[in-house]
């Protein structure tokens, strides 16, 4: 059941650039695995997804919104997150709110399926996936500290993947100092 498998590595691999204590909006979050993953760390988590079934799983977890956000308005007008989580999942007409919706001092972290990968599997229609640097394009007005564009194994797909802090103009160097490591 799609939202139950394990948190994607990506996400776990950088979460703790997540300001700590902060909230976090994961988008398209399915039954909640990184809602799940993040409010064991300790963060309030926000999830948004269009099927009631993922919803009521995920209200067990934080505040879950139950909304189609490619047809309807989007339901959290004018909130930041410490961190916005996004897996598997492309709407480019939100591709701007979803930066939008990173709080000074917060982060992106994004992962979905990159062009090539209707060579492999679904999704294969050029709606669903990201064209080469396009992430990178959305975020040009954040901090990348890591992006990747390429083919995983187990599944077999091609991802493109970013990881974005937004500047805090209360503390510029804040990101500076954030390590990229959690154990270094």
């Amino acid at each position: 059941m799609h939202g139950t498998e394990a948190p994607s590595p990506w996400v776990r691999r950088w979460a703790h650039l997540i300001p700590t204590g902060s909230e976090v909006l994961d988008v398209a979050c399915g039954h909640g695995r990184h809602m799940r993953h993040l409010a064991s760390l300790g963060h309030g988590v926000t999830g948004i997804d269009r099927d009631p079934a993922a919803i009521e799983a995920a209200a067990t977890l934080g505040q879950a919104v139950l909304a189609d956000i490619e047809n309807g308005p989007w339901p959290l007008p004018g909130r930041a997150y410490g961190g916005v989580i996004v897996t598997n999942y492309l709407w480019r007409p939100l591709l701007p709110r979803m930066v939008d919706s990173v709080a000074p001092g917060g982060v992106l972290i994004y992962e979905t399926f990159g062009t090539e990968h209707a060579r492999v599997g679904r999704p294969s229609r050029p709606d669903f996936l990201l064209q080469p640097g396009e992430l990178l394009q959305a975020c040009r007005d954040l901090r990348v500290v890591a992006y990747e564009d390429g083919f995983l194994d187990s599944p077999e797909r091609f991802v493109q993947r970013i990881v974005a802090l937004r500047e805090d103009p209360a503390d510029p160097a804040a990101g500076q100092r954030r390590r990229l490591d959690p154990a270094g």
